[in-house]
Order: structure tokens, then sequence, then C-alpha cells
């Protein structure tokens, strides 16, 4: 087991039977801060191959350099993998293309909002643009929202308070 920066600009699963076994075994795996959601969920698997000489290897993105859930996320790919007969595995980092919260799929936004964390709205600018966009509450659904802090329980969150029910939750930071 092996991490290293590797460079990918597309996250595909797999058109061959094994590969895409692979991906799927790896889609499984949930993010230790937000357990509803899978790394499928989140945009952050890139890739899943198997070599010819039965080396499997997997790519993943963190959120943001730093996140300090890859090392777990790592050891889960590894261990599902190894769970399922894949002993030669390599998860492999990559920070370019960066991960943006547009990789996130629809079903992932659906669960983040079921579980109280608003959804990223709108989709990543392609530079440094601020923009005060109103927030939906996941409890109410009101737009009569602020927020309270730009840094909520990690990094990817802010916290928010509904004006309307009085109740605070977190949004996942559009990235």
């Amino acid at each position: 087991m092996s991490t290293e920066i590797a460079n990918t600009n597309t996250a595909h699963r797999p058109v061959s039977a094994e590969a895409a076994k692979i991906w799927d075994i790896a889609a499984t795996v949930v993010d230790p801060e937000i357990p509803v959601l899978t790394i499928e969920d989140l945009g952050i698997l890139r890739e899943a191959r198997l070599d010819d000489d039965g080396a499997v290897t997997v790519t993943i993105t963190p959120t943001y350099s730093g996140c300090p859930a890859m090392d777990a996320i790592r050891d889960d790919v590894t261990g599902a993998l190894a769970v399922h007969g894949y002993q030669n595995v390599s998860v492999k980092l990559t920070l370019a293309p960066a991960w943006t919260t547009d990789w996130m799929t629809s079903a992932g936004k659906a669960k983040l909002n079921e579980y109280g964390i608003a959804p990223p709205s709108g989709t990543a600018a392609a530079g440094p643009v601020r923009v005060g966009l109103s927030v939906k509450c996941p409890q109410c659904s009101s737009l009569n929202t602020r927020e309270l802090t730009r840094f909520g329980s990690t990094s990817c969150k802010a916290l928010y308070v509904c004006q309307d029910c009085k109740e605070p939750f977190d949004y996942f930071k559009v990235h």
C-alpha cells in the first residue's frame, strides 16, 4: 500500500468488468467526516485500475489539500478491497485538477440535505469570486438564513442559522 501524487483530469467508472468491480467496491467507502456520503457521492473517487500484474490502483482527490480525512479514506479503500481479495492495492492522491463541489453527485447533494447539511448551491467559479447567495435551510426550506461563521465543523462547511425556524445548520461550501 502506497500513497503518491498522481495527475488525472477526468473521473469515470471503468468499462472493463474487473476495473468496474474495483470502482464499485471503492465507491462504497464513506467519508469519515460526513458518513452519509460515499467517496463517489463526493466526487473524490477519480479512477480505479487493474494492472496486468494484478496490482490495483485507486486514485482519489482530496476536497482540499491537507484534508485530514485522506489517510482514513485511503485505509478504508485498501481495507474494502482486501475484503474482496485484492491485496496489492495502491491508493494515489491527485491534487490536479483541484476538487470542486461540481464533482458531487446529485444523490450526494440530496443525502447532505436529508442529513441536515445544506448542500452547495451553484457551481464553482473559475477564479476568486465571492457572491452572497441565499442558502436554503435543510430543516424548513426557508431562504431567510444568515452565515454565523465562514468555517464550521470542518473546513468544507460554514455555519448558518435559519431566521425563521431558528435552527443552526452546516452549509457545504461551493469550492
